[in-house]
């Protein structure tokens, strides 16, 4: 605690209260104090003293760090992160006064940081249904469901990085997960043919005691199906608090966010905050070199990378995308605050896009959208399944983009000049670009030329 000023921690106190089912004449009894001592203490009329802490610590068998807790830093964080948004920048918050309110009523932040996600969500389905080129049902599709869930999030829970560094000490402890899983829970794990599997990479066999694996998995892919089982194991009560808050108009969509907050919790037990967070700084988010600190995959590292936004704790915020040879879009996580397209793909002048053509290279590129917006991005192809000969196996592209005010602090820029950035757009759709002769759609709300006199090199000619 503080030294330079008192410490009030009412709202704390009370809800400490509470939580032991204490009426204020309780506590005063059990602290040899006065009962109106313990109300003024609670209003923030009278501030705590280090004498009283620890007499509070002695009596309720508490330790001491729970007691005092953090002084309200994360609370403060996430409540700062929310007041950041543009919508309130004419507003003047201090930041004393955000800390006040986030210290002295903790309950009142919690509210506004829930209203707050909740506008998110709404903004970005509201986003959903007016797109030009969404079909109107787009809106209860369970992907589009789950991705906003995670948008309006920004990738980010904290509730599931803390629960994750608790077991992956534990983990540790245990000598790795299958020992961990065999001790806590009785389980074995055992490792099958694909055909005795029956399609499932994994499986909890409960008659058996036992996680199955298919034998064709590698290493990186083994681990995380088990830390996966691990997280549906112990995670459980915190997913369901997480999806609480969600808006789903389906239960596909909802069991897609579930499946998401899943894989979050596998991969905070892999790579768990604090220490990835180290790793990434000290390596310069190299994500080869990060995937063989923590033995994880090109993509299952870059994934984490885009949920490095804790409260207080932030590193580069990225974006991630994941394609196809095809174009389709399988997977997008926001924590950069990119424009990405919501419906279609993304544009065909990112090399994401031609990375297929250089598999297992990383290629970089700068960009720059229509409105000036500057990114870096790396993008790599990355392979799922095989395993054996003739095993079905596909290839995707992953792409990962950064503000470029960030980028110098990735190893892919060091000792390179900045590039003249490629001029991207969101969506065809959406870009307003004049000459672009990838473009496969004219924009909205532009008259196309007339070609009865003169043909344009681009596709589709437009009035500027």
């Amino acid at each position: 605690m503080s030294r330079d000023r008192p410490v009030y921690m009412g709202p704390r106190l009370r809800r400490l209260r509470r939580d032991l089912g204490l009426t204020q004449a309780d506590m005063a009894a059990d602290l040899e104090i006065s009962a109106s001592y313990v109300a003024l203490l609670e209003r923030n009329q009278r501030p705590l003293t280090a004498d009283m802490l620890l007499r509070l610590a002695r009596t309720y068998k508490l330790d001491m760090a729970e007691v005092a807790g953090d002084g309200g830093a994360e609370q403060t964080a996430r409540l700062q992160a929310v007041l950041r948004d543009p919508m309130f920048a004419d507003i003047d918050l201090p930041a004393l006064a955000t800390g006040d309110v986030a210290v002295n009523y903790p309950g009142i932040a919690e509210a506004l940081t829930r209203l707050y996600t909740s506008y998110r969500e709404e903004h970005l389905a509201l986003a959903d249904r007016n797109a030009g080129d969404a079909p109107r049902e787009e809106a209860a599709d369970p992907v589009a469901e789950s991705r906003r869930f995670l948008a309006a999030r920004r990738n980010c829970f904290p509730a599931l990085d803390d629960a994750g560094e608790k077991l992956a000490a534990e983990v540790e402890a245990e000598g790795g997960l299958a020992g961990w899983l065999r001790a806590r829970h009785g389980l074995r794990v055992r490792r099958l043919p694909g055909d005795v599997m029956a399609g499932s990479m994994r499986r909890l066999d409960r008659h058996r005691d036992a996680v199955l694996l298919d034998d064709g998995l590698d290493g990186a892919s083994s681990q995380f199906q088990l830390a996966l089982q691990i997280a549906y194991l112990e995670m459980r009560a915190t997913f369901d608090n997480l999806l609480k808050d969600g808006q789903f108009a389906s239960e596909s969509g909802r069991r897609l966010a579930r499946r998401a907050l899943a894989s979050h919790g596998a991969a905070a037990i892999l790579m768990p905050y604090g220490a990835f967070a180290k790793a990434a700084e000290a390596k310069r988010y190299d994500v080869e070199a990060l995937a063989r600190q923590f033995g994880t995959s090109f993509e299952q590292t870059a994934h984490r990378l885009t949920t490095l936004q804790k409260p207080g704790q932030e590193r580069v915020p990225f974006f991630f995308l994941r394609v196809d040879p095809a174009g389709n879009v399988s997977k997008r996580l926001d924590g950069a605050g990119f424009p990405f397209a919501r419906h279609g793909g993304s544009c065909p002048l990112w090399s994401v896009h031609r990375v297929f053509e250089r598999p297992r290279e990383v290629v970089t590129q700068w960009l720059e959208l229509p409105d000036g917006q500057r990114f870096f991005s790396i993008a790599r192809t990355v392979t799922a399944g095989g395993g054996g000969w003739g095993a079905p196996k596909v290839e995707r592209a992953i792409a990962l983009a950064c503000s470029a005010e960030h980028a110098h602090r990735l190893v892919y820029t060091q000792g390179q000049a900045q590039e003249e950035p490629t001029p991207i757009g969101v969506t065809c759709r959406l870009c307003h670009r004049p000459r672009c002769m990838a473009r496969s759609a004219p924009p909205i709300g532009r008259e196309m030329l007339t070609d009865d006199h003169r043909r344009t090199r681009e596709p589709f000619g437009f009035e500027g």
